[in-house]
């Protein structure tokens, strides 16, 4: 009997720790998503050469990112490396250098694309 309440415990429990995980992916995805949009317009800054601007998105992205970097469960080796450009383009930004920073923007953009679609 004991048996069989522990099978029946462990088939409710379940669904509810499946969609648990579903759910971090979810709000995961929404967060890399966010994190895309700032760098997408950290990038468009960093071709006007708007420097200080390109700073300003390419650290609200960063935040992102390291946000969504905490709620994986596993390591993403794509975001990563988003977050390594993140940071190149920061420091670049940092040093007046906007078309440097713009170039790490769009390798961050595509590796945080790519950790998405995996």
């Amino acid at each position: 009997m004991k048996l069989i309440g522990l099978i029946l415990a462990m088939l409710i429990s379940a669904p509810v720790s499946a969609n648990e995980s579903v759910a971090a992916t979810g709000e995961t995805t929404a967060l890399i998503t966010e994190a895309i949009d700032y760098a997408e317009t950290a990038q468009i800054h960093g071709k006007a050469g708007h420097t200080s601007t390109l700073l300003e998105y390419a650290q609200e992205s960063l935040t992102h990112a390291q946000a969504a970097e905490k709620k994986l469960a596993n390591t993403s080796p794509h975001l990563n490396e988003s977050i390594k450009h993140l940071n190149e383009a920061i420091e670049n930004a940092r040093q007046n250098h906007p078309e440097t920073a713009t170039r790490h923007m769009e390798k961050a953009i595509e590796q945080m694309r790519l950790s998405i679609t995996k």
